[in-house]
């Protein structure tokens, strides 16, 4: 059972990664282009939701781009004091996404003629929020998993090596 929590997790892990990293990338062009004054020449007309939508995307982008590092960590330890420093910092960066994806809602009901970048970024936050929350329903599975629960020891966890006779009184 716990393989395939760990099987399961990774290529989530790895594909949220990699799109977390291009919402930074067009996130960051589209706020370049939209401080600079460049909304005309560059394709993309912006609304009142516009400036919004796309600070919520980049701080959903480099939170989550943050806890997908700390997601790595994670399935390379794969313990319980792993596990609910990931579970804590993926739903912190669910929720920052989750306010972009009402953003992005409100930009595509305001806006006809955006340009194709901000399109792709929307698009990319919706797909997030969900695979974002899939991978959240996936650490929160394994806390209620035998490996992980209330009941589990791991015998080598804080000793000084494997198969090493622990000094001490065990408690």
């Amino acid at each position: 059972m716990a393989g395939i929590g760990r099987t399961a997790l990774a290529p989530l892990l790895v594909l949220n990664l990699i799109m977390y990293i291009v919402v930074i990338g067009f996130a960051s062009w589209c706020l370049n282009h939209f401080i600079n004054g460049n909304i005309n020449r560059s394709g993309f007309a912006p609304n009142g939701a516009t400036f919004y939508f796309l600070v919520f995307a980049i701080l959903a982008g480099v939170v989550g781009a943050v806890s997908k590092l700390a997601g790595i960590h994670h399935v390379r330890a794969y313990r319980q004091d792993s596990l609910a420093s990931n579970a804590a910092v993926a739903l912190t960066a669910w929720a920052i996404t989750a306010l972009a994806f009402g953003l992005a809602v409100k930009e595509i009901t305001l806006s006809a003629g955006r340009g194709w970048r901000l399109r792709v970024l929307e698009a990319f936050i919706i797909i997030l929020t969900f695979t974002q929350l899939l991978y959240v329903l996936l650490l929160h599975a394994g806390l209620f998993s035998n490996k992980f629960g209330p009941a589990h020891r791991d015998p080598d966890y804080g000793v000084g090596g494997h198969g090493a006779d622990p000094k001490g009184t065990r408690v």
